[in-house]
């Protein structure tokens, strides 16, 4: 499927996430020329393509590490549309704290179910923190950042790290290198 150009008149694009998240990164990289405009959850996405709020939405329905991505996909499937373009995007994920947080200082680490199942493995090796589930890779990083406490951090894209500025600890968390997640586009036809 082929990508969406930008001979199309600029519009308003959701994803769920938070600015800096993997879904705000491939709606900017899909198109650029839009908005895209955050919502805390994927039915929060849809239904602002429902609506007419957004022309479309940007759902991730697929990852090489974990496979398909509940409940997004269940979503999409209930919307009855087909995807209008689709782009594969590499997922890497950074450990990230507040500037002058250090490894051996951090207790909590935040990010969505989603991207701690991508690093599960190396998360384990890592036994003095404490794992949380959060709505969101950039809005853990968001939260960790506002908080500005050295012994929490997030994992997130690198892009949530320069967003909020935080500090990476370190790199490439996820156990897959080739670890890609799809991302569909969808609208509703005109007319």
């Amino acid at each position: 499927m082929d990508s969406a150009t930008q001979d199309e008149k600029p519009g308003r694009v959701a994803y769920q996430g938070a600015p800096g998240a993997f879904s705000h990164e491939a709606c900017l990289a899909l198109r650029p020329w839009d908005e895209a405009v955050a919502f805390e959850t994927f039915e929060g996405a849809i239904k602002a393509l429902k609506s007419g709020d957004c022309g479309c939405a940007l759902i991730p329905v697929e990852n090489s590490t974990i496979g398909i991505v509940e409940p997004a996909a269940t979503l999409v499937r209930a919307l009855g549309v087909a995807p209008v373009a689709e782009v594969w995007r590499p997922i890497r994920h950074a450990l990230m704290a507040v500037q002058g947080a250090r490894l051996a200082d951090i207790r909590t680490v935040e990010s969505h179910p989603i991207a701690l199942a991508q690093c599960e493995r190396t998360l384990k090796t890592l036994s003095h923190i404490r794992v949380i589930e959060h709505y969101d890779t950039a809005g853990a990083a968001r939260d960790v950042a506002e908080a500005g406490d050295p012994t929490r951090a997030a994992i997130a894209p690198v892009g949530a790290a320069e967003v909020y500025g935080l500090s990476i600890l370190r790199n490439d968390l996820q156990d897959s290198s080739d670890n890609q997640t799809r991302f569909v586009l969808l609208s509703f036809p005109e007319g």
